[in-house]
């Protein structure tokens, strides 16, 4: 069963290193036969978040809102790459999540984070956990840690340590299937 999987970006600097990241999950998953476009808050120039997707009008929100809610509408889970900036989650991540609430519900998410460092991002994956449940999109108990980004991912997002594909299958392995265990079920129907 073939999955749509936005992979969200959560990094706007200009020596960024999560689109090594970001390009190596979209791989390993389309590899697998699943839809996993790049939603990137750099292309997408949101503003700061001053209302959400839901509060505008109808067919009034700013047209990159739109084409947002159209795929985040259709997704059967997330994944989201997320840096670790002062032991918390990037600023850009936090506007692009928030922007949205009910196009997440009912989906799983998964979370890739990586660091300069030995950590791998795990200190933001730990506060990313709870802010995603809050949203509706609970993340999967797996995350998948890349440490020292520069020297485990080239620029293309080709693997540079032996570890990380097989971490990588299992973490995938997890998210496809609590997002098609979830798409079943919404099928099926909603809790309320």
């Amino acid at each position: 069963m073939s999955l749509l999987l936005p992979v969200i970006l959560g990094s706007v600097r200009s020596d960024r290193k999560g689109l090594r990241a970001a390009r190596f999950i979209i791989r390993r998953l389309e590899e697998q036969g699943h839809e996993a476009p790049l939603v990137d808050p750099l292309e997408l120039k949101l503003p700061l978040l001053d209302r959400m997707y839901k509060e505008y009008p109808k067919g009034k929100a700013p047209e990159s809102l739109e084409r947002l809610a159209e795929l985040y509408r259709r997704a059967d889970g997330f994944v989201i790459v997320s840096a670790e900036y002062n032991q918390s989650i990037p600023p850009a991540l936090s506007n692009t999540l928030d922007h949205f609430l009910e196009e997440y519900f009912w989906r799983p998410s998964a979370i890739v984070c990586y660091s300069a460092g030995r950590y791998g991002g795990v200190r933001a994956a730990v506060q990313l956990r709870t802010m995603l449940g809050e949203l509706g999109m609970s993340s999967i108990p797996s995350y998948l840690a890349i440490p020292e980004i520069g020297k485990t991912l080239d620029e293309d997002g080709h693997p540079q340590q032996p570890w990380l594909d097989k971490s990588a299958g299992r973490f995938i392995s997890e998210l496809v299937w609590y997002a098609q265990a979830l798409r079943r079920q919404r099928e099926e129907g909603l809790p309320y």
